[in-house]
């Protein structure tokens, strides 16, 4: 009896959680997202550029952003803006963000000089594995 009460009243709640305007708000995103993310997967599949796209994104996500610092002028003392990435300021932001894209890029190429060597370690273990 106690055990009946308790499975309704759980029920019960689980559907008032569901219904839950912020509840279903995040479904609603998640499953936005997971649509969005199944229709890239299948444009992909005919892109022969997408492994080049995928592994730039990889790299972005391992490179810090380019930030903005306020900081006095030189000859002036005037306070004037000036980017940082990695350490290193730049005058203009263009010259920041192509600091930022080369850094990705060499990420990237590094990925691709490392290849080989790791598709021959897996064919080895795959090979061992079958053994």
């Amino acid at each position: 009896m106690v055990w009946n009460i308790v499975t309704v009243a759980l029920i019960v709640l689980a559907g008032l959680v569901l219904v839950h305007p912020r509840v279903t708000g995040a479904f609603r995103r998640f499953d936005a997202r997971s649509r969005e993310r199944i229709l890239a997967e299948r444009l992909d599949r005919g892109d022969p550029q997408a492994h080049f796209r995928h592994t730039l994104k990889l790299a972005e996500e391992q490179v810090e952003e380019v930030s903005t610092v306020t900081v006095p002028d030189e000859r002036t003392g005037e306070p004037v803006t000036r980017y940082l990435f990695e350490g290193e300021t730049f005058m203009n932001e263009a010259d920041a963000l192509e600091a930022r894209a080369d850094r990705m890029r060499a990420i990237a190429r590094g990925f691709y000089m490392d290849l080989p060597a790791a598709l021959r370690a897996r064919r080895e273990e795959d090979r061992i594995k079958s053994n």
